[in-house]
């Protein structure tokens, strides 16, 4: 049925453990551990120079382009492909800006002082240039994901590495800025070619670098590809190499380009009934049946790209909306579903998941998370994650500090509130003296 144009804003604006799950709080902004933080520091390290095997996805045009991938591509070369050695630094940069006196810190520093060096960047773009729709979009959107991460860290090392990477972000954003007028369709799948995830992160990366075309570029977009979508079909997800959402990628790209009322309303249209606790199969962790193979085990990526599409889209609603409790209840299955296979000793998943994992665990993508939770949400995420009962303590812990917090909140309201009274006192008393 036709409906009214959306209000919207102004302007845009090898083998090792398992890792364990115990990281939801009450607050819904997962926070990773220093245990965490190394164990995904190792797996990443494990393939930043593991050349072989590696898949191109450059056009050669003559036999002088058949070189060893590190000749194209000085920084980015390992981790199989391209896109994942991007994505395989910013996991590196994440977990060290998160956890900075983690064990392995110094060797990543030295690691990332080795990589992300002036020369090297520069050749990544000119590459990069003269191969305009090289990765596009899935690897130029985790290249910006990278450059929002250093410049947002307030570090000496990150800034250095940040300008060093400035000339990857300028041809990217460029190529961005000459591609997407060209685009009348979104591309709808569940993988590397899906347009919404690449919205989304550029969004991000707009914010955080200032920069007003690729801001109004992306809301632009986003309105025009999506705003009218209506009754997604839900029963059609997943396919069976997925490791995104088609469905979620675009609400999740949509709450951060609409009003926070308008993309509620949007949002009931777009799935009429998830407020009965129903989307298909979209609520239902994948099953994957081989680690081992390279594209069966993209449905692991697809339970933890789904868990953190969900809570960024439940992020902007009320603690009681139905939406939100059937969000929130399938994250946390599909977080558990996800974090169970995120590193198998397989390198078909391993040189990857680990960044879909720690993209989820710390809450990358949403500014900030409605603070209004339930204790019984909380008591059940403990029972789907599966806290060991000496995590139990810490995590409750956290959860009293939290409503210490808001307690002392409340406290500074009150005391503003007699001041504001007080003050309302003196000014009739001076209103008395000048009559």
């Amino acid at each position: 049925m036709p409906s009214t144009r959306w209000q919207r804003y102004g302007r845009p604006r090898g083998t090792i453990e398992r890792i364990s799950s115990h990281t939801m709080e009450s607050h819904q902004r997962s926070i990773l551990t220093q245990q965490q933080a190394e164990q995904f520091t190792r797996v990443a390290i494990a393939g930043i120079d593991r050349q072989w095997p590696y898949k191109t996805g450059h056009v050669y045009l003559s036999e002088n382009d058949v070189v060893a991938p590190r000749i194209h591509h000085p920084v980015f070369y390992g981790h199989f492909d391209w896109h994942s050695s991007v994505h395989g630094h910013w996991t590196l940069v994440r977990l060290l800006r998160m956890h900075p006196g983690h064990s392995r810190a110094a060797e990543v520093r030295s690691t990332l002082q080795r990589r992300l060096t002036r020369e090297a960047c520069a050749s990544e773009a000119a590459f990069l240039k003269k191969n305009p729709s090289f990765e596009r979009m899935y690897g130029w959107a985790w290249a910006m994901r990278l450059g929002a991460e250093l410049r947002s860290w307030d570090d000496a090392d990150a800034r250095q590495w940040a300008e060093c990477f400035r000339p990857i972000e300028d041809v990217i954003e460029a190529l961005f800025l000459a591609y997407m007028p060209k685009l009348d369709w979104p591309v709808r799948c569940g993988f590397h070619p899906e347009t919404a995830f690449a919205l989304g992160q550029f969004h991000d990366w707009a914010k955080v670098a200032k920069s007003e075309r690729v801001s109004r570029m992306v809301e632009n977009k986003a309105l025009a590809f999506y705003e009218y979508d209506r009754s997604y079909p839900v029963n059609y997800e997943p396919s069976g190499q997925d490791f995104f959402s088609a469905c979620l990628n675009v609400a999740d790209l949509m709450r951060r380009v609409m009003a926070r009322s308008t993309f509620l309303s949007w949002l009931d249209e777009y799935l009429p009934s998830l407020r009965s606790g129903e989307a298909g199969n979209i609520l239902h962790p994948a099953k994957v049946s081989d680690l081992s193979d390279g594209q069966i085990v993209h449905l692991v990526g697809l339970n933890l790209s789904r868990a953190w599409t969900m809570k960024g889209i439940a992020s902007v609603m009320e603690a009681k909306d139905a939406r939100r409790m059937a969000l929130e209840s399938s994250a946390n299955q599909h977080t558990t579903a996800g974090l169970k296979d995120a590193v198998s000793g397989h390198y078909e998943g391993d040189h990857w998941l680990a960044s879909f994992a720690v993209y989820l665990l710390s809450a990358v993508g949403i500014d900030g998370w409605n603070t209004r939770k339930s204790t019984a949400f909380f008591a059940d995420a403990i029972l789907q994650v599966g806290l060991r009962s000496s995590q139990i303590p810490l995590a409750y812990a956290l959860y009293l500090a939290h409503v210490h917090f808001m307690v002392v909140h409340v406290h500074f309201m009150v005391a503003h509130m007699h001041y504001m009274v007080a003050h309302m006192h003196f000014l009739v008393q001076h209103m008395h003296f000048l009559v």
